[in-house]
């Protein structure tokens, strides 16, 4: 049996990414084989994702706030999105000074910050279309009086509507305790609205007076980039939440959503458990997600566990999004996320030991995969987290932050600037080993030592495995090696420093573990794959105490005595040799198709990415011009090829040939030709499809040969001469 290093053997085990891409703004990259990670979901094929909204959860410091405003300002810099955003996180400064945490990236992208409770909405404004008027009214009394609303008092609201002293809420309420007579007496008109009538005087002169009784809309211009409403100053068990909210969903599905002419739209809810928990304002959110396709809109709630909801209606909402982002959770709530979202164990397993700006993500039905998000430097200062949320995570994990000299951020994602120095990582934990040994328990060789703590996710992951051993828990720590060390022999190779770092982590486990002849044997392969310093590291004996590689050798045996006792020169054993160029060989060989393999998967990346599910091509044959077409079936299972000719009068013959079919046509007597079709069976929707085109010309006879060309028709909306490979000419 031939044995390879364990590194060699870590690229023959099965990662976990996904095989897929998706089209739009990139976010970041894969922790397990470092593709980069593109997505926007309205431009995601609809076979594959119905709906285009998410949910991200995340622990205080996982970076699950941070991750989504870099989104949104991608999608608005990159793709001329536009984002409505519920901020109700603030800064912990003076309350007259405080604001949302959204604040700084609304003002950098040109964008407008509404203060809730510093602004009076008219919902009796006719800057409302009539059916918005009504629907936003219904909407404030739900939320204060959930039973206000029958048949009878929601007549004497539509009758009061339609009453000239509506302008605003006190004329409406006036107009519903003192109506006309209409298709129904006024003293019953009046007995059916009192309920009403008490809801909305909570709004006129209640504890809720000042938000919904002022004389204009005062609603900001639909055509901004951003428009952050900011609820951070308000009493957040007040009821004038659930009602701003009430009225800000109207205002999204009734106005901005129709005059809004982006591609793409993000309605952000930030500690969405607030809004869900409110039993209409959730239904409000809810239809704002089922016709969410429909309306090219993203509703990305944001919120740090789903325990917050509790176990009823609360959670409807939350089950709806097809996106799921999960960043650092505990044990017991990742296991809750994964139930509830149908995550395979080791996705659950890894949600405790995420880093910060890690994230498990699953898009749809088959994807999973665990991204980094990767931000710059930019992105960072105007996404940093409040130093009151730092002191929050110490409080909730028990770490130790350390306060940079300058700016409180949470703790960054990678960063794409090059210039830029790992920092220290907020994950480090305490060391039982003591700060003089790195809690290593042994000297690391030259070839390693500047290598484990390099960057802020190394040092996490290997302090993370190290963790785990010295708990007892060693078939977790030796699976979490194992992960990592496939991670950085896909990232740098499997001779690179980071790869043989984990060999001395795994060492160590080996070590914690008890199996002190596994420990020595990864230490000396660390000390062989090393340069001269760690040979010299390896053989160094300045001290009394036996080397970890070494055992205290006896004293020499005397001499023999008689010439006879002479013995035959050992043969030399040959077949560790031819075991190791076989083991070279065979790695070699994986190496050569796994470069394959990444080439092919890049390419069919970038198809996945350019897919249009069209392609045609502009061609004249025998002096007859036409257009082949070629149209993918929306269950990415046949190709609908067709040939136009148009009213074209010396078109006498059309034929399209693929393999075995073909389709033809003839004019008949005053007529002219049927375009012909042909359905091809497709196994590889994003593959090319090459049909030869026939086409007979005026002078075309029957029986005659006719001229003909072969096309290769892409799905990603190009076509090529199938003979030569230069690109057509197209009209669509």
């Amino acid at each position: 049996m031939i044995r390879l290093p364990s590194n060699h053997v870590a690229i023959t085990a099965p990662l976990v990414a996904a095989d897929m891409a998706f089209p739009g703004i990139e976010i970041g990259r894969s922790t397990t084989d470092g593709r980069p990670f593109h997505l926007t979901p309205v431009l995601v094929d609809y076979d594959y994702m119905q709906s285009t909204n998410s949910i991200t959860l995340g622990g205080l410091g996982s970076g699950k706030s941070t991750s989504r405003k870099v989104q949104v300002r991608r999608s608005i810099l990159h793709h001329g999105a536009q984002a409505v955003v519920i901020d109700s996180y603030g800064e912990q400064k003076p309350a007259e000074a405080l604001e949302g945490e959204w604040a700084p990236l609304t003002r950098s992208l040109g964008g407008q910050v509404v203060m809730a409770g510093e602004f009076t909405l008219n919902p009796c404004s006719p800057m409302f279309p009539a059916d918005v008027r009504e629907q936003l009214i219904r909407s404030l009394i739900a939320t204060v009086e959930p039973t206000a609303l029958t048949p009878e008092s929601g007549h004497a609201l539509q009758h009061a509507l339609n009453n000239p002293k509506a302008t605003d809420l006190g004329g409406l309420v006036d107009a519903l305790q003192d109506p006309e007579d209409g298709r129904f007496p006024a003293a019953e008109l009046t007995a059916w609205g009192i309920r009403a009538v008490l809801a909305l005087s909570k709004f006129t002169e209640g504890a809720l007076r000042g938000l919904f009784d002022g004389p204009t809309a005062g609603l900001p211009d639909t055509d901004l980039p951003i428009v952050s409403f900011d609820f951070t100053r308000m009493d957040k068990s007040s009821p004038a939440i659930p009602a701003l909210m009430a009225a800000i969903s109207c205002w999204v599905e009734h106005v901005w959503i129709r005059q809004s002419t982006a591609r793409h739209r993000h309605f952000v809810i930030e500690e969405a458990w607030q809004i869900f928990l409110s039993p209409h304002t959730n239904e409000l959110i809810q239809r704002l997600i089922k016709n969410s396709r429909k309306d090219r809109l993203s509703v990305d709630a944001v919120m740090h566990t789903l325990s917050d909801l509790g176990d009823g209606r609360a959670q409807d909402a939350v089950r709806l999004a097809t996106i799921v982002q999960v960043g650092r959770l505990t044990p017991d709530e990742a296991a809750q996320v994964g139930a509830l979202y149908n995550l395979p164990a080791w996705a659950v397993e890894k949600i405790p030991t995420l880093a910060p700006g890690e994230a498990v993500w699953k898009v749809g039905d088959t994807f999973v995969d665990i991204i980094q998000t990767v931000i710059t430097d930019e992105e960072a200062k105007l996404t940093d987290t409040s130093a009151g949320r730092r002191a929050a995570q110490e409080a909730e994990f028990g770490e130790q932050v350390t306060e940079e000299t300058g700016d409180d951020e949470e703790e960054p994602a990678l960063s794409l600037d090059k210039d830029t120095e790992p920092t220290e990582d907020v994950h480090d934990v305490d060391d039982p080993a003591g700060p003089d040994d790195d809690g290593w328990g042994f000297e690391l060789p030259p070839n390693t030592i500047d290598t484990v703590y390099t960057g802020q996710r190394l040092d996490h992951r290997h302090q993370a495995v190290l963790q785990a051993a010295r708990a007892g828990r060693l078939n977790e720590a030796a699976d979490l090696a194992a992960v990592g060390e496939r991670e950085d022999i896909t990232t740098h190779g499997f001779n690179s420093p980071q790869a043989t770092a984990w060999l001395v982590t795994r060492a160590e486990v080996a070590e914690l573990s008890g199996n002190k002849d596994q420990a020595a044997h990864l230490r000396a392969t660390v000390a062989r794959m090393g340069n001269n310093g760690g040979a010299e590291w390896f053989e160094r004996t300045d001290d009394t105490e036996p080397q970890w590689h070494q055992v205290s050798e006896p004293p020499p045996a005397p001499e023999p005595t008689s010439p006879d006792d002479d013995h035959p020169r050992a043969r030399r054993r040959t077949w560790p040799y031819v075991a190791a160029v076989a083991a070279l060989a065979i790695t070699a060989a994986g190496i050569w198709q796994s470069a394959e393999d990444d080439t092919q998967r890049e390419e069919r990346r970038q198809k996945v990415s350019a897919y249009k599910g069209r392609s045609g091509a502009a061609l004249s044959i025998d002096s007859v011009d036409a257009d082949v077409v070629a149209q993918w079936a929306r269950d990415r299972r046949s190709v609908i090829v067709e040939l136009r000719t148009g009213f074209e009068p010396d078109a006498r013959y059309l034929r399209i040939d693929s393999g075995e079919k073909s389709a033809v046509s003839q004019p008949e007597e005053g007529r002219f030709a049927v375009d012909p079709e042909l359905r091809i069976p497709v196994k590889d929707p994003y593959a090319d499809v090459t049909v030869r085109v026939v086409i007979g010309g005026k002078g075309w006879k029957e029986g005659s040969r006719a001229s003909s060309r072969a096309v290769r028709l892409s799905p990603t909306g190009v076509a090529f001469d199938a003979e030569t490979g230069k690109r057509l000419p197209s009209d669509l």
